[in-house]
């Protein structure tokens, strides 16, 4: 009798509430298991949840699934992101406060999550926008600046003029402001700052201690840290050129070698020698104030045209005193990196050369490449950035660039120049200390005051949080915290003298910085439970963006070492196992120059070519290339609609299964379909196989077809198990499709009348199956475990046993072909002849069936690899 098609809408709601009535995931400290913390970046709460998000959780859900399977404490908890500028971007346009707008949208997501069947700890749920979060960040930051990594200076800043706030270098697009559109300027302001330079060393070498990190990660970490060894080096000026009472000039160099193929000097714009020479000078100063207008991103300085401006003022070569090189203000000098000044080496540096280009300054070859001649050696377009021999360079020729690093730093850290050392070693880092100052309402507080008498002082412990005001309005630029009419007024708790509030906010970086560590202890009074988060921490497996791969995961390495120095747990690194997904990418659809979203496309192939028609029109439109979903190119899927048309089980599977998972999945309605088919195809094999083998206990007398069946099923749960700790996903799928095909073909028309031993075989199997697919599947695990008659929930079963016996190579598993197509499969002594394996085959039930008593019209044996039938 056919079974009845599995049914996801009816499915996948009741397990979902049998596993929270169960309270199934909750997850206890003192639990029995050894613990594994596996979480997933939690989401920014924009409104709904998107298909990136889908193969994220998945992946992270079946991480959680297989090691509770495995018998482990398993910590999955869930929470928000929810402080930042989009929620008051909303405030603007749709006349709402950020809170609603925020808390709306988690509840939105909320569901959506839950939709999906993930296994997390909802008890220790959280939004960073919650009181009770941002009262223990606030706590965190005073304790930061009680151990002084926490302080505040002036600081050059991209300043938006229109929005009147400061502006991340990632918000700074071609110049100008990502929301308002206006010509970004370069301000000085006094902002707060955690010391993260402090632990420069530390982080770089705690990268060497993360194996279980991707390596272009850490190599990017390293990158961004920037640990250089060089030389800090004064140039004397020349008396009649330089600014009152400004006698030399400091750079720092980590190319000594190259200081005879030195041609000028540059200063930053806001360089205090820079500033002096500007003077008397109008053009200096509005190229000064040009330069200043410009953002402070590393990448757009680097991209940007490179100008600058003679100051008039000359320095004296440090190896020879007859040698004078012009000083400039150049643009891609910044205050910020080694002390805002450099000397140009055109030929080995790529910014000093097309500087020297564009201003008619000398190219001097000073590295020779290997195999090169320095009578024709010369540099054209691109610096020579590589290893060589000295040339050009005096006694220093045919010496290594780093032999004359050594002799060039030695003879000059002994020369005196104004009565102190001409140069000295120093080790420099491109880390700068973390600015959390942003001028906006809608993130925590900075609990410090001002006080005309104190000064700066931190609001007392105990008159914390700082809470945001709630009636605040968004009808003019700037930040509402300034235009309150009371919240900033506020009682020094030094002097008792009436102060003001800070109305910084800190970066919303800071509050995904620590989340995983407040996951441990949720509800604790104090940012964490030292014992608890000693208990949970480092997470074992952190799972989410390759977008996320520097600043995020740099912030969050300095918290959890600044919350150690500050007593709150004793982990330094927080995440010790990192994967960074692919992203979901989907075919782009035009008609005309309007994009067309795939729910409106109906896609045709005609003679092998595909065709794609506008559903709503019925025009033809064209299919564009493959790009990651995004709103403005309405090649977005929605997982609602996925959901609701297949089931979650269905969208789980596919995107696990299409490619690996550090790779791009793209997402066709083909894949999602042929997925789905194997969701029922699954449901069919256990439920029509489940009433004959409901009763089969024991595995009775083995016989050649039974020890196959259990073979497939204890192989294929090995290498399940070893897939997912790998988190090669992909492969663990695709082995579980080959064991559907065997036990189908082993299984198919199964009744009453089949051996005990193939019904107890059949019946092992199917249970190993149903927990192997659990992880991945869930709701359709548990439908499979209720039609076997399996005691309690799949998702609290414990993951197979494997008998060591039956993964041994003794024997040979050839796929059967009938016709052409493959069958099923059977299973061979490794040393069969290849009579013994004609034999063994006609002997498979699915083979009788095809021959119907006839004899085959050929066998054709392909020794170690496959078997055809043609009947």
């Amino acid at each position: 009798m056919a079974t009845e098609r599995y049914n996801p809408r009816a499915s996948e709601p009741r397990w979902q509430a049998a596993w929270a009535d169960a309270k199934l995931f909750e997850t206890k400290t003192d639990a029995p298991g050894e613990k594994y913390y596996v979480l997933e970046m939690f989401p920014y709460p924009s409104g709904r949840i998107h298909m990136g998000h889908v193969r994220n959780y998945t992946m992270g859900d079946v991480v959680a699934r297989y090691r509770r399977a495995r018998g482990m404490n398993v910590l999955h908890p869930m929470g928000w992101d929810a402080f930042g500028m989009p929620a008051e971007n909303a405030a603007m346009q749709n006349k709402v406060h950020p809170r609603d707008w925020t808390y709306q949208n988690i509840a939105t997501m909320r569901g959506q999550l839950k939709s999906m069947g993930l296994s997390l700890d909802w008890s220790r749920e959280f939004a960073t926008c919650d009181v009770d979060y941002y009262h223990r960040q606030q706590m965190l930051f005073l304790d930061l600046l009680d151990k002084g990594l926490a302080y505040r200076r002036k600081s050059k800043v991209n300043w938006d003029p229109v929005d009147q706030t400061v502006l991340a270098n990632e918000q700074v697009i071609d110049g100008r402001g990502w929301r308002s559109g206006a010509l970004v300027e370069s301000r000085e302001l006094t902002q707060w700052f955690f010391k993260i330079t402090a632990y420069a060393d530390d982080l770089l070498a705690g990268l060497d201690a993360l194996p279980q990190w991707p390596e272009k990660v850490r190599l990017m970490q390293r990158n961004w840290i920037g640990r250089s060894e060089g030389l800090l080096l004064r140039w004397a000026l020349t008396e009649e050129t330089a600014p009152e009472g400004v006698k030399d000039l400091t750079v720092f160099t980590t190319r000594p070698d190259t200081l005879f193929g030195a041609s000028f000097l540059a200063v930053a714009a806001d360089h205090p020698l820079a500033e002096a020479a500007a003077r008397d000078k109008p053009e200096l100063t509005a190229f000064i104030e040009e330069c200043r207008r410009t953002g402070t991103a590393t990448a757009d300085i680097e991209t940007a045209e490179k100008r600058g401006m003679e100051t008039g003022i000359f320095a004296v070569h440090p190896l020879d005193p007859t040698w004078r090189l012009p000083v400039y203000v150049a643009n891609f000098v910044l205050m910020e990196y080694g002390t805002g000044a450099i000397f140009g080496c055109p030929a080995h540096d790529q910014r000093d050369l097309d500087f020297a280009r564009a201003y008619g300054l000398p190219v001097t070859p000073v590295v020779l490449p290997e195999g090169a001649e320095a009578e024709s050696f010369s540099i054209g377009t691109e610096a020579y950035v590589g290893d060589g021999t000295m040339i050009n360079s005096r006694e220093f020729d045919g010496r290594s660039p780093s032999e004359t690093f050594d002799a060039v730093a030695d003879r000059l850290e002994s020369t005196d120049l104004f009565g102190a050392p001409q140069a000295k070693r120093q080790v420099n880092y491109r880390l700068r200390d973390w600015g959390i100052s942003r001028q906006r309402y809608w993130g925590c507080p900075i609990p410090v005051l001002h006080c005309e008498t104190c000064g700066v002082v931190p609001e007392a412990r105990e008159n914390l949080p700082v809470k945001l005001p709630d009636d605040v309005a968004f009808d003019k630029p700037g930040n509402p915290l300034d235009r309150h009419p009371t919240w900033r007024n506020a009682k020094c708790p030094k002097c008792g003298g009436p102060a003001l509030r800070e109305t910084d906010t800190m970066d919303t970086f800071v509050d995904s910085s620590w989340y995983f560590i407040r996951f441990t202890a949720p509800h604790a009074e104090t940012p964490t439970k030292p014992d608890v988060a000693n208990a949970w921490m480092p997470v074992e497996q952190y799972i989410g963006g390759i977008e996320h791969a520097i600043l995020h995961l740099l912030y969050s390495r300095f918290f959890t070492r600044a919350m150690r120095d500050c007593g709150h747990l004793a982990a330094s690194e927080p995440f010790q196992g990192l994967f960074t997904q692919g992203m979901v990418v989907h075919e782009t659809y035009r008609d005309g120059r309007e994009w067309v979203a795939p729910a409106d496309v109906a896609i045709t192939e005609v003679e092998g070519e595909r065709r794609a028609k506008r559903l709503s029109t019925g025009s033809d439109i064209a299919i564009g290339s493959i790009e990651k979903m995004s709103k403005s190119k309405k090649n977005v899927v929605d997982p609602d609609d996925i959901i609701a048309s297949y089931g979650a089980d269905t969208a789980r599977w596919f995107m696990l299964s299409d490619s690996p998972p550090d790779r791009d999945v793209i997402w066709t309605e083909a894949g999602v379909e042929g997925a789905h088919r194997f969701v029922q195809r699954l449901w069919r094999l256990v439920s029509e196989a489940a009433p004959v083998i409901a009763n089969a206990h024991g595995n009775g007398v083995d016989d050649e077809v039974a020890t196959s069946i259990r073979r497939v099923a204890h192989r294929t749960a090995q290498g399940v198990a070893d897939d997912i700790e790998r988190l090669a996903f992909n492969k663990a799928v695709a082995r579980l499709y080959e064991m559907v095909n065997a036990l189908s073909a082993s299984l198919n028309g199964l009744n009453a009348d089949a051996p005990a031993s193939i019904k107890a075989a059949g019946r092992e199997a199917l249970s190993m199956l149903v927990r192997l697919v659990a992880p991945m599947m869930p709701h359709l695990a548990e439908e499979c475990w209720q039609a076997l008659g399996e005691e309690g929930l799949a998702a609290a079963a414990s993951w197979p046993s494997v008998d060591p016996a039956l993964l041994s190579d003794d024997t040979l598993t050839l796929p059967v072909q009938i016709n052409g197509k493959k069958r099923g499969d059977v299973v061979v002594a490794k040393d069969a002849s290849k009579a013994e394996v004609e034999t063994a085959t006609l002997e498979l039930d699915f083979v009788k069936t095809a021959l119907a008593g006839q004899p085959p019209k050929r066998l054709v044996v392909v020794p170690g690899r496959i078997v055809n039938v043609v009947v």
